[in-house]
């Protein structure tokens, strides 16, 4: 695997010499550019899972805002709904009242009102 860099680190470089590597002919530098190639795809395994862990959290943050905002949506509709709930309750009342003395009670406690 001739594209590969080699290793920069004179510390690992030391421990592969030491424990055989590189001293025992082409068999140990074969291994050893393998290992090199198998780090190498481990590294670009690593920085693709980075990426796509990146637009996962770009996408969960979405999915929060969006939630956030449908809550607070969700809240307004909720009293808005009430507050016509309220308001048929009191036509009602109103209407039933009216209906329950002619009307005239209700004329009187408007002409108190105003």
């Amino acid at each position: 695997m001739a594209g590969l860099p080699l290793l920069s680190d004179p510390a690992l470089e030391a421990f592969l010499a030491d424990i055989g590597f590189g001293s025992s002919g082409p068999a140990a530098a074969t291994h050893l550019d393998e290992l090199r190639g198998k780090a190498a795809a481990l590294r670009a395994s690593n920085r693709d899972l980075a990426a796509r862990l990146r637009g996962a959290r770009a996408r969960a943050a979405l999915v929060s805002l969006t939630n956030a905002r449908l809550r607070a949506e969700a809240g307004a509709l909720a009293r808005r709904l009430a507050a016509a709930r309220r308001a048929i309750a009191l036509r009602q009342l109103y209407a039933a009242a009216a209906a329950a003395t002619g009307g005239f009670e209700m004329q009187a406690l408007a002409s108190l009102i105003a």
